[in-house]
């Protein structure tokens, strides 16, 4: 077996390596698989938005997935943010706070508009803390809502 990347992030499944990769390749422009390689363990290599990622069918329960380890995603606007977010918590994923959630196999994922880090920086203190104050009270990341927290 020869792995096309050096470094690449490596996910744990319990038996779903082939489905989370064709999954998560749905979700984003330059994203493909690679390699599928059968067996025990059976490994999926794929590209998500350009970084190389393997998954493999190794979790048998004892090494869950943790909120420690995300997938964080810069979205370009409201659509994009609106349309992963929802594919990504659908068929048993969960919301969590600020950009963050679950999907249906367990990973975190963070959703972050260009727009948040933009507004943090781009005014006074004051203007970061309204908009990290707004950012608090959210759940999926509202672009409007912290551009109204920015102009005060």
């Amino acid at each position: 077996m020869e792995f096309s990347s050096k470094l690449r992030t490596c996910l744990w499944v319990k038996d779903q390596a082939k489905e989370l990769a064709e999954f998560y390749t749905s979700l984003l422009p330059d994203s493909k698989i690679d390699a599928v390689y059968d067996g025990m363990p059976g490994i999926v290599e794929f590209t998500l938005s350009g970084a190389p990622f393997m998954v493999m069918n190794m979790n048998d329960g004892r090494f869950p997935a943790s909120a420690a380890t995300s997938i964080s995603v810069l979205t370009e606007d409201q659509e994009e943010t609106d349309r992963l977010w929802s594919t990504l918590i659908a068929d048993g994923g969960e919301e969590s706070m600020c950009g963050w959630l679950k999907d249906r196999y367990g990973f975190s994922w963070q959703i972050v508009p260009k727009a948040l880090p933009r507004l943090l920086h781009a005014g006074d203190a004051a203007q970061a803390q309204r908009v990290g104050g707004a950012l608090m009270a959210m759940k999926k990341i509202d672009i409007a809502g912290l551009e109204a927290a920015a102009t005060g």
